[in-house]
């Protein structure tokens, strides 16, 4: 895509009348060339040679766009339907997007936009602005800003049509929108223009790709046959626990109670001799527990990518008001549904009767022959309790919907008075997201006397489940609303600009502003889940929470002489405390309900800053520019990093052992070695806001044929907010002690360790890369050849590590670039992208080069139970494993040609994605979602993609 190394705003002229005009990153209107700013401009003609659908596909194409939030991500990660973007790696909260430079509402309580709710068919083109901007838009832009741009004026109608089929199975798209308009601005006065579009996106599942299908993949590490094993204890056939107490009365801890062993084994397995279908047999032991269980292949049962539909309207309007004010409004709607499935819900452990037939003719029957050096009658006649940990399969997996409702409307006057340009609007936007649950998640009050009771067999062989027990498992699943969340944005704005007076270069240009902003996020939860009926959960709580900010900024231009330019900016930002109230519920009475407590109040506290930023253009010659920035950034804690409720997080990511010893207190609601915990997320009162400081230089060459550029950028954060990674809070337990707890298991009653998740303001981090972009054309007799390389070179990307640098404890620095960070990222220190266009007559022919960098996988130290002896699946490997990921490139084709000749105005395009049908490497590490072996966020897991787009306008 032809990436500009500066911003040219083009003089339009019409009866000798200059038109001022602005680009991102500037507030201020004038008439001659910009350049000072990074900005990166896209245009209609290169999101068509992108050869992509959507925003969210575009987004990832960028080579300065990393750490935004993928599809891939809802496959049970923290994605929730969204898509969002990222510069620097820094992550989406850093990087501002603006639909015609006005804010959106969030996806959450912060900044984070979903740019699924942007129509890609409406937009006339992107501009990103690649360097810090608080000092004109406010908090959130320390990254950058990406600025969609929608079409105006129009005043034909265009329909485009596009299909999108993957030479394997699964992950068809098929795309369609019109645009129309009438009214001509410059003659009629007026224009009213319509867009409306639709995307409807199949499932992609893990079945259908050979990376991906299961979560038992061999592999060769230092001439070892090895198996890497992605698996949960949460089988089928069911695992059992059989708790007992000690035969010979050992009383350790002289508490009068013989001390409580543990045999945790599946039946099946000693049964048979072997494990069942997509399962792997795992053992191991400590003086009070022996395992000898089996693992299942949950990845199996898996997507890679959801399905989903994305439905796009846009009115947009515009009337001039006398010779020198206009009055527009743009009213956006989109809905996105996107359905996502993970594997059969987990039961964790629930008891049994001892009595029950189930219990009796399944699980005692089938203990192993020596437990911790008892028989299998010794255990019997000491025992305590009985367990099962099923995976339930017969309910289907737990498939969700996320509906997303978005209203974004702008409505404003702007135009000239004398000298002085003003633009004063008022916005609103909203956000409405239902989690909906439609099967795979068991109501407890049905599920758990059925599976008790034995009527159905949770240790028998899926294949060998009757279509009865079947169907009684499948009548206890849940289907309705989970929780709702709603996001509201109300904001009212005004900016001026105007020359001033002159100076040797020039006119002197004074721009400035004001913006006043109300925030809101509320969530509800079901009845379901305010009452925690479905299996094993806890009460959601219901909270409101409101921030109101305002701020005003004040810009200058000024030409010192013909070849440098100075640009400062000032601003000012104050941004409330939180009104937040929330319910939390509970069993407060005994009687069996859960009751609301209601809670309300300002929490956290008002923040205030001022910013600046500072930058200069310098032109030795026509053809060269010499820019140089530097200025402060600020960005606020979210809401929900201040304010949430102590909320349920669902499970750790990885398995872990018990982080205490034996004598601690917290070591006795452990659960078995190698299990995942609960976790619990709530707000931190005491946060402050972040700070940053940051510097660019950049050099740009612009030719007849040949354009270059080159921009360094600095960035180093302060008072970072971050939570601290469940591998730090386990692996220092007593560092973190303060973020464990205890909460009640639902299934057993029983009080069990719970990791909390909240953010603290940790220190800092330091960003340090290179972007560059060169464009060149040839002409070759009747064809001429266009080609662009643009680039992202990383220099640095680390952060403070969370508990270090403060009072004794030394600082240390975790980094994800070129490597799988403690935040399970990974941060590419090259990305590439080179678009090479070639037009003769009617046809224009693109070949599009991707290329990433490789990288160095998370370390699996020795005794990692995710790494098993091929030969013996039981057995773990005492070798450590680090896999160097390699370096990925795919090379995309496409061939538009024009029919004006035949059927005026009608574009074909015919193209294939990823021709040499690129598979992702290998990967062992966490990817922020399920899907195991690879890493979906980075890679295309289509495969080679053939598709057809048709443009017609009339």
């Amino acid at each position: 895509m032809t990436i500009a190394g500066q911003a040219i705003a083009q003089e339009t002229v019409t009866d000798e009348i200059v038109e001022r005009i602005s680009v991102t990153g500037s507030s201020i209107k004038r008439t001659d060339i910009e350049g000072a700013l990074p900005v990166t401009t896209l245009t209609q003609a290169d999101i068509v040679r992108s050869g992509v659908t959507s925003v969210p596909d575009l987004i990832q194409q960028l080579p300065s766009m990393q750490g935004f939030t993928a599809p891939s991500q809802s496959v049970g990660g923290g994605g929730g339907g969204i898509a969002t973007a990222s510069l620097r790696g820094i992550g989406s909260e850093y990087t501002l997007v603006l639909l015609n430079g006005r804010r959106l509402a969030a996806s959450g309580s912060g900044s984070s936009i979903d740019v699924n709710t942007i129509p890609l068919a409406a937009i006339e083109r992107i501009e990103i602005l690649t360097d810090g901007a608080s000092a004109l838009y406010g908090a959130d832009a320390i990254a950058g800003v990406i600025n969609f741009i929608l079409r105006k004026d129009v005043q034909e109608t265009t329909v485009q049509v596009r299909y999108d089929k993957p030479q394997d199975t699964g992950g068809e798209n098929f795309s369609f929108s019109v645009t129309t308009g009438f009214g001509d601005l410059s003659r009629d006065g007026f224009n009213i223009s319509l867009s409306a579009s639709r995307e409807d996106q199949t499932q992609l599942r893990s079945a259908d790709r050979d990376f991906a299908k299961t979560g038992f993949i061999p592999f060769n590490h230092n001439g070892v046959d090895l198996m890497f094993l992605a698996a949960s204890p949460n089988a089928i056939p069911g695992n059992a626990r059989v708790r007992f107490w000690h035969p010979d009365g050992l009383d350790s801890n002289g508490d009068g109670t013989p001390d409580r062993l543990t045999a945790t084994f599946n039946p099946y397995r000693f049964a048979n001799g072997q494990c069942g279908p997509n399962s792997a047999p795992s053992n191991s032991a400590t003086a009070t527990s022996q395992i000898e269980r089996c693992l299942f292949d949950f990845t199996s049962t898996l997507e890679i990518l959801p399905e989903f539909v994305r439905d796009n309207i846009i009115l947009n309007g515009t009337v001039e008001l006398g010779d020198s004010a206009e009055a527009y409004g743009t009213i956006n709607f989109s809905n996105f549904d996107t359905i996502t499935r993970i594997a059969p819900y987990p039961t964790g452990n629930f008891l049994l009767p001892i009595d029950s037939a189930l219990v009796q003719s399944e699980v005692l029957p089938n203990l192993p022959s020596n437990v911790l050096g008892f028989t299998p009658q010794q255990i019997i006649d000491n025992i305590s309790d009985v367990a099962a940990a099923w995976r339930v399969l017969p309910g289907g997996n737990r498939t969700n919907e996320y509906a997303t409702d978005s209203l974004w409307a702008n409505f404003g006057v702007r135009g000239e008075f004398g000298e002085v340009s003003y633009d004063i609007s008022i916005t609103h936007a909203d956000n409405e997201r239902s989690d909906n649950i439609l099967t795979g998640y068991p109501i407890t009050t049905d599920f758990v006397p059925l599976v008790s009771s034995g009527a159905v067999n949770v240790f028998a062989a899926p294949e060998d489940l009757t279509d009865e027990e079947r169907a009684a498992v499948q009548a206890t699943m849940y289907s309705g609303l989970r929780q709702k969340t709603d996001t509201g944005l109300t904001m009212f704005e005004g900016s001026f600009s105007a020359p001033v007076f002159e100076l040797p270069g020039g006119e002197v240009y004074l721009g400035g502003g004001f913006d006043y902003r109300k925030m809101t996020f509320e969530q509800t939860a079901s009845d379901a889940y305010r009452q925690a009926t479905i299996l094993f959960t806890r009460p959601l709580p219901e909270f409101e929470l409101e921030r109101t900010s305002y701020g005003a900024f004040l810009e200058m231009v000024a030409p010192i002489t013909d070849i440098l330019e100075i640009t400062g900016s000032l601003r000012y930002d104050d941004i409330s405390d939180i009104d937040a109230a929330d319910t939390l519920w509970g069993d407060l009475d005994g009687d069996g309900v859960n009751d609301p407590t209601r809670n309300t109040g300002a929490r956290g506290i008002e923040m205030d800053d001022t910013t600046f930023k500072l930058s200069l253009a310098y032109r030795p010659t026509e053809e060269w520019l010499i820019r140089a920035s530097a200025g402060t950034g600020f960005k606020a804690p979210t809401m929900l990093q201040v304010a949430r409720p102590r909320t349920p997080f669902g499970v750790t990511g990885n398995v872990y052992d018990c982080p205490f010893t034996g004598s601690d207190p917290l070591a006795q609601f452990c659960l078995d070695p190698q299990s995942q915990y609960s976790v619990v997320s709530q707000g931190n009162q005491a946060l402050q806001p972040e700070e940053s400081q940051q510097f660019s230089f950049g050099v740009v060459y612009g030719g007849d044929a040949f354009e270059f550029s080159m921009d360094y950028f600095n960035i180093e954060l302060s008072n970072q907010v971050l939570p601290a990674t469940e591998g730090q809070i386990f692996g220092n337990p007593q560092q973190f002690r303060d973020l464990f707890t205890t909460t009640v298991n639902p299934g057993t009653g029983e009080q069990v360790l719970t990791m909390i998740s909240a953010s603290a303001n940790v220190g800092e981090a330091n960003i340090e890369g290179i972007d560059y972009s060169v464009s060149f054309s040839n002409e070759f007799g009747f064809t001429e050849l266009t080609t662009n390389i643009s680039g992202t070179y990383m220099i640095e990307n680390d952060y403070l590590r969370t508990g270090t640098g403060t009072g004794d404890v030394a600082a240390i620095f975790d980094t994800s670039l070129g490597q799988k960070g403690p935040d399970d990222s990974v941060v590419f220190r090259n990305r590439i992208r080179i678009v090479n266009t070639l037009e003769h007559g009617n046809f224009a022919h693109s070949v599009n080069i991707n290329y990433q960098s490789g990288w160095t996988d998370e370390n699996f130290p020795g005794g990692d139970s995710s790494i098993r002896l091929a030969s013996d699946l039981s057995q773990v490997y005492d070798g450590g494993v680090q896999l160097d990921i390699p370096s990925y490139t795919t090379v995309d084709y496409l061939t538009t040609y024009n029919f004006d000749e035949l059927v005026k105005n009608l574009d074909v395009t015919l193209g294939i994605n990823n021709v040499f049908d690129k598979a992702p490497p290998r990967a062992f590490g966490e990817n922020s979602g399920h899907q195991e072996g690879f890493d979906p966020r980075y890679y295309d897991v289509f495969g080679r993609m053939f598709y057809f787009n048709a443009t017609y306008s009339f």
